[in-house]
């Protein structure tokens, strides 16, 4: 049986005097992709803040590898492997493409980071095109390629990815969307959360459903792509 790389339980965030996170549980096994979808302001992306130590926790246990992390910070986790490309991309603007990329390898201290970069390159051409343009200066698009090759640059063993399909065209959804698939596939564990449940539950191996700070479904991520409750409530039908 594959080993569990992260395991939520019970997991509670409050702020002041509202409960953003109601007891989440959640499990994530070695060489998973799985889906957290819910809609705007479930409490996905504090889920997320929480699990990876830029948001303080009310309860709960947040344990990776087998090992508790509450209360560790996010430079804790980068080297531990735990990798986040956040909502909004959070790109340093005012550096090239490749120093960007160098950035995302701060945390080693190996002669490998440019081989990294050139594996980057290979998936994500337009990035390579670019490599010397300011990060500022690029499309959404290309600034979430960018935020998902920084952090590929830290070696994730665990890659969560908090909405990155979120703003972008449709034609950039789709390449997104496409290099998910393939990190996944090249080993990558992956945590994606989404608010586009079709295309989400279309790439995973699991999914759960959040609303309004709590876990209301989970299972095989087929069975809840065909589960008429999720196809009415996330696909409009």
């Amino acid at each position: 049986m594959a080993a569990c790389m992260l395991r939520v339980s019970g997991l509670k965030v409050a702020y002041g005097g509202i409960q953003a996170v109601k007891g989440v549980s959640f499990e994530v096994f070695e060489g998973e992709l799985v889906s957290l979808i819910g809609a705007n302001g479930a409490g996905k992306t504090t889920t997320l803040k929480a699990v990876t130590g830029t948001q303080a926790v009310a309860d709960g246990t947040i344990e990776y590898l087998g090992r508790s992390i509450k209360g560790q910070g996010a430079w804790d986790m980068v080297r531990q492997g735990l990798v986040m490309v956040p909502e909004g991309r959070g790109t340093f603007t005012r550096m090239t493409i490749t120093e960007n990329l160098q950035m995302g390898a701060f945390v080693r201290n190996d002669n490998e980071i440019d081989a990294d970069i050139d594996k980057v390159f290979e998936l994500f051409p337009r990035l390579k095109e670019r490599r010397a343009q300011l990060a500022g200066t690029m499309s959404g698009g290309e600034q979430q390629m960018l935020a998902m090759g920084r952090a590929l640059m830290a070696r994730p063993k665990v890659l969560l990815l908090d909405e990155p399909s979120m703003g972008l065209s449709p034609i950039m959804v789709d390449k997104i969307f496409e290099v998910v698939n393939d990190i996944h596939k090249r080993g990558t564990t992956v945590l994606l959360v989404e608010q586009n449940a079709s295309r989400a539950l279309g790439l995973a191996n699991r999914g759960y459903v959040m609303d309004s700070g709590e876990i209301t479904m989970s299972g095989e991520a087929k069975a809840l792509l065909n589960d008429p409750k999720v196809r009415a409530a996330y696909l409009g039908e």
